[in-house]
């Protein structure tokens, strides 16, 4: 395989290689480091990369399989996942700082869920792949998959509004 047809095939998918990246590990200096890391990897093993049925799913299981083996060392204790995607122009102040404060809350609910429920929110919602897709992923059924998700759904949902409400229901 040449270096064309490699990045050919890479180049489509590394910024969602460093979005997850990013996600779990919320250094853009690690999550920069993470994805060359991976991406190297996949060079190393060009001649074995057309055997993968979706190249784009392997290198995300890869990302995650990295974090996660970097979020276990002792050099990334202190590293938390937040979400940073959000971005919105052009609103009135008020609207903007009530935005906002809705963001942390949701960063701070995401921040309490489980892993896994982090995860398939991650690759879903802001990376937008099919059940198929984080299924293979993940190593996990359809279905769990999308009981995972609706289960993180309304956790989110809930805390919300329970929080939007003051506590009061």
């Amino acid at each position: 395989m040449t270096q064309k047809e490699f990045l050919n095939i890479v180049m489509p998918f590394k910024d969602k290689v460093f979005r997850l990246a990013k996600r779990l590990l919320v250094s853009t200096e690690e999550a920069e480091d993470a994805t060359q890391e991976v991406l190297l990897k996949l060079w190393k093993n060009k001649t074995k990369i057309k055997a993968y049925k979706n190249v784009e799913a392997f290198s995300m299981t890869m990302t995650k399989n990295f974090c996660f083996d970097k979020l276990k060392s002792k050099q990334a204790q202190n590293l938390k996942i937040v979400h940073s995607n959000y971005e919105e122009k052009n609103t009135p102040l008020q609207k903007q700082v009530e935005l906002n404060d809705s963001v942390d809350w949701v960063e701070k609910i995401i921040e309490e869920l489980p892993e896994q429920q982090k995860l398939i929110i991650q690759l879903r919602d802001i990376e937008e792949y099919d059940f198929d897709e984080i299924a293979e992923m993940l190593n996990m059924k359809n279905t769990a998959v999308r009981v995972a998700l609706s289960r993180a759904r309304k956790t989110i949902r809930e805390r919300l509004t329970n929080t939007h409400n003051y506590g009061i229901k």
